[in-house]
């Protein structure tokens, strides 16, 4: 299967706070964001890890062009790296689907940080899903907007959500998905949407098969305390 990286946001947020670094290159316990990403997809057999950023992170840019190398010499799986402005997540997905459209995948954004175990787990149970979309949630709420996500006993997610709504998860940023998910995603596009969580209610809306998977735990990064959580969270296994 593959795996798509989302790193074409500003990190807005962090700059204002001091932190030089652009987002995908901040590090936790001593490793950037991107670089774990990209590490454990590839201890998941990735066929191709699909990173998309944006014209204004020369920087980040420079640094996965190394990387493309090192994954050519080394005869690791594809790199490709899309650069490309973007008004939000949803387009960044889009931009990113001609190379992801023909198999099984896993998207997510930079800056989710999760246990590598618990990751591992959540791709096991994607590989024998029968499933469209199998998304990542965890009952960890730490995060200014989150979107809830309303499941049945089952785990079958029936709505994602801005505000509680008695729910008892918020989505980790984190979606398995298979082909049959993308024509959710064009119409999106096709009728001038954007924003990831208007592409996961299209999937219910399409009566798509959507379930929820429980992370114990996923953090984003957006703010300079989130790195220091980040590194406690990671050193407690």
């Amino acid at each position: 299967m593959k795996f798509a990286i989302i790193a074409a946001g500003e990190g807005l947020r962090l700059r204002q706070e001091g932190v030089k670094e652009s987002k995908p290159l901040v590090c936790i316990n001593g490793e950037p964001l991107i670089d774990r990403l990209i590490r454990i997809f590839r201890k998941q057999d990735a066929s191709e890890i699909v990173v998309i950023i944006n014209d204004h992170m020369p920087d980040v840019a420079e640094h996965l062009y190394h990387l493309q190398q090192v994954h050519t010499t080394e005869n690791l799986c594809p790199l490709t790296v899309l650069r490309k402005n973007t008004p939000s997540s949803m387009h960044s997905f889009y931009e990113t689907s001609r190379y992801l459209e023909t198999e099984p995948f896993c998207l997510t954004t930079v800056d989710t940080v999760f246990q590598e175990e618990d990751f591992r787990k959540y791709i096991a149970a994607f590989l024998s899903y029968t499933g469209d979309a199998l998304m990542a949630v965890t009952d960890f709420i730490d995060d200014e907007k989150p979107l809830y996500v309303a499941t049945a006993s089952d785990m079958t997610i029936t709505g994602f959500y801005d505000a509680p709504n008695g729910c008892n998860y918020i989505s980790g940023g984190i979606y398995c998905l298979k082909p049959s998910a993308m024509p959710a995603l064009y119409s999106c596009i096709s009728e001038g949407q954007s924003h990831m969580r208007n592409f996961q209610r299209r999937l219910i809306a399409d009566g798509l098969k959507v379930h929820a998977y429980c992370f114990p735990k996923i953090l984003d990064i957006d703010h300079l305390d989130d790195i220091i959580k980040a590194q406690d969270f990671l050193q407690v296994k």
